[in-house]
């Protein structure tokens, strides 16, 4: 059925609907994003991709094989899991917010990645030599990008996401302001407003493609929004989280880090969480 990704060992393109695609990577853990392409008129437009060489390479082949130029990437917020294989598409613009586009003028914190996701850490010396591209053109309001996708500003993950919506195939891609069966990670967001935020979400389109985790719907998205309340309300205990349908999701050990950071913004505090500062060897 359109909208259900068959399940997969490995990451493989998934259409959704016409000429509408997203690369679902099983899993969905620390480092491991889904990403998406939807072509368009005069080419194909590539949404998010991916971070170390063993991923962006084989998503690439994949994009290639669809024989059609790749005009654009639209990154859907400055996490390095979401844009660490944006050389894999040299001749496309690269479209992000203000926000992201800063992210990726910075060095970037190789000795933090390799502590937070050492998964991944015999890649990452190879992606720091590689490098990123910088953001070529800012998205910093509502934009109807092209005939098919409209990007749309939000912030609740990181102060800078946004979502590319295909309206004549009912699709979302939400970036990390979705995580689906894995716990999400609010290290720099804000989970009271990215749980406000999630109600425009559910009202943009009927499948929703996540930046971890699989394809999902308004129900999913409802769980999410329960679960960062929950961290809201616990005043940084995690003790206090609820039992819910959380209880299956991966990654659960980021309770620490979001009713951390929840907890601190309550105080009117912007900061790392102590617990993500610890994950990442930074103290």
């Amino acid at each position: 059925m359109v909208g259900e990704a068959p399940p997969v060992d490995e990451p493989t393109l998934t259409e959704l609907g016409d000429g509408v695609y997203a690369w679902i990577a099983p899993g969905g853990e620390t480092g491991v994003a889904n990403a998406g392409v939807v072509v368009d008129t005069d080419g194909i437009t590539v949404i998010d991709t991916l971070m170390v060489r063993s991923q962006w390479e084989p998503f690439a082949a994949a994009v290639a094989e669809l024989e059609l130029p790749v005009r654009r990437t639209i990154l859907t917020h400055a996490h390095i899991d979401h844009v660490g294989g944006t050389k894999a598409f040299p001749n496309a613009a690269i479209y992000g917010s203000p926000l992201t586009s800063d992210a990726l003028d910075l060095e970037m914190p190789i000795d933090a990645y390799k502590h937070f996701m050492p998964a991944f850490a015999a890649e990452f010396d190879d992606l720091a030599e590689v490098g990123t591209r910088p953001v070529t053109h800012l998205i910093d309001g509502a934009a109807q990008l092209t005939p098919r996708l409209e990007v749309l500003p939000a912030s609740g993950h990181t102060a800078g996401d946004l979502l590319v919506l295909v309206a004549d195939a009912d699709v979302c891609f939400a970036g990390d302001l979705c995580c689906f069966g894995v716990t999400p990670l609010a290290f720099q967001g804000d989970p009271a407003a990215w749980a406000d935020v999630l109600d425009a979400v559910v009202e943009l389109a009927d499948v929703i493609v996540p930046g971890h985790g699989a394809l999902g719907g308004e129900r999913d998205v409802r769980d999410l929004q329960a679960y960062l309340r929950a961290c809201v309300a616990a005043e940084g205990a995690v003790a206090a989280i609820p039992p819910g349908p959380w209880d299956d999701w991966i990654d659960r050990h980021r309770d620490v880090v979001n009713v951390e950071r929840a907890a601190l913004l309550a105080r009117g505090e912007d900061a790392l969480p102590p617990s993500m500062l610890q994950a990442m060897g930074l103290a």
